[in-house]
């Protein structure tokens, strides 16, 4: 895998100059053939790996401006980006939020809420507490801290099948939850990034979960009758047994849920607060960030803070970098004219029919994933599929909404995701057994998302 690595730092280059060239030989004139290189070479060293996926991220910052597509300045101002500071908020509240144990709270009580007196309804439990905390914090720390609770109650079932419908269904609930809000999975960010700098619309936060919940709330339900068919208890078994609430626990959610609900009321209904305060200025990254603040300032009962920088600074710096230099290749796309020119490339694409249209984007960029990073797949395609749509004349979140989705929607093989890796990490899931449950399910959330889309986007 080393070896593999160390080729592609050599083929990276060698390959975008390489296109370089056969661009210039078909007609295509300097800046947009130049723009299409570098946007290769980021692209295979993301895929590959060959460099860590932050500092590939760095290229386009250092290439497009050395190769006169844009100004350092325009380049530079990809990181300063509101979305980046977003998603630096959205990370810390979520570190606050594991530090205090609340979700582990809040997941014991979805159990006990649901009851796990039958087979289906356990895995269903487990599937909703999963997928209800992936929409806040990281789905690998929903994966974590979920699966010792469950490998402790299958210790008391014997079933096989049970053991692989439970933890397969916290992997990949906990992928599937993410696409319910904006801050659940990195391309969710990517897309509303990308989107304000091609169209210069901001997407709000209550937009995205119009969408994305009623996905979650159809799809979750089905994932569970597929994983639990067949599957019988020969008898009941017990819920975990819930503390008392810790003032840690109460202050930690008692912050974060004023911040969800800040975010979900800024523009709405009738203007929302920032309308009614007159602070139009304030956006979702004003709410995280004043959020973050409180996590600082509030007592956590132990003589200590709600949220401390040791914690804060663990957050994954390098996804930030990831963010910027996807809106950085946008800002590249529209500065060549490359975005105009594979605008008038794809048109033909405007002849298919939009729903087969979305369905098919839907599966290719499902199956994509699995083998390929869903950061870099989405920061990849979201400026193609913005062109796409503005060429058949629609609105870009149309076909950017549903690839991004998409992306968190693997669920064949361990390399797919990081749940997927978790669940396989187990030992009690076979490679097979994945293949066999995960092929299906993709398919499914698939088209489900491409139909939920249809009906709400077109």
């Amino acid at each position: 895998m080393i070896m593999t690595r160390q080729v592609f730092i050599l083929l990276g280059p060698i390959l975008a100059a390489v296109f370089y060239f056969l661009l210039k030989a078909v007609g295509m004139s300097y800046l947009p053939a130049v723009t299409a290189a570098i946007t290769l070479l980021t692209v295979i060293w993301w895929i590959t790996e060959a460099l860590p996926i932050p500092a590939t991220s760095i290229v386009p910052f250092v290439l497009l401006p050395l190769f006169g597509v844009a100004d350092h300045k325009l380049v530079a101002s990809s990181l300063g980006s509101h979305v980046i500071l977003l998603l630096m908020g959205a990370f810390m509240l979520s570190k606050a939020l594991e530090k205090s144990g609340a979700h582990e709270r809040l997941a014991l009580y979805m159990l006990k809420l649901v009851g796990i007196s039958s087979g289906r309804r356990l895995v269903l439990g487990f599937m909703l507490a999963a997928g209800l905390l992936s929409m806040w914090i990281s789905n690998t720390a929903t994966t974590l801290m979920m699966l010792p609770i469950a490998l402790a109650i299958l210790a008391r079932a014997d079933n096989h099948r049970l053991t692989i419908a439970l933890i397969l269904g916290i992997a990949y609930a906990a992928s599937l939850g993410g696409v319910g809000s904006p801050l659940g999975t990195p391309p969710n960010v990517i897309f509303m990034g990308i989107y304000e700098e091609v169209t210069g619309r901001e997407f709000s936060f209550l937009s995205w979960m119009k969408i994305g919940l009623p996905v979650v709330l159809v799809t979750l339900p089905i994932m569970a009758l597929w994983l639990t068919r067949g599957i019988k208890l020969e008898k009941a078994l017990e819920p975990p047994v819930v503390g008392a609430w810790r003032a840690e626990e109460v202050r930690t959610l008692l912050v974060f849920g004023v911040a969800i609900l800040f975010w979900v009321t800024r523009n709405e209904p009738f203007g929302g607060w920032s309308d009614l305060l007159g602070v139009s200025d304030a956006g979702d990254s004003t709410v995280a960030l004043g959020a973050v603040v409180l996590m600082f300032l509030v007592p956590n009962g132990k003589g200590g803070r709600l949220l401390d920088w040791a914690t804060a600074e663990s957050i994954p710096w390098g996804m930030l970098l990831l963010f910027a230099g996807g809106i950085a290749i946008a800002k590249g796309f529209t500065a060549s004219g490359l975005s105009e020119m594979m605008g008038q490339g794809l048109n033909f694409l405007t002849a298919m029919p939009l729903w087969l249209m979305l369905i098919l984007l839907c599966l290719s960029v499902t199956f994509l994933t699995e083998i390929t990073s869903n950061t870099a797949t989405a920061t990849l395609l979201m400026p193609i599929l913005a062109v796409v749509a503005t060429s058949a004349g629609f609105d870009p979140m149309v076909l950017m909404i549903p690839a991004a989705m998409c992306a968190s929607c693997a669920f064949m093989l361990p390399v797919a995701t990081a749940p997927n890796a978790i669940a396989y990490g187990t030992g009690k899931v076979r490679i097979q057994e994945m293949v066999r449950e995960g092929a299906v399910l993709s398919v499914l959330a698939s088209l489900i998302i491409a139909g939920v889309c249809w009906v709400m986007l077109v």
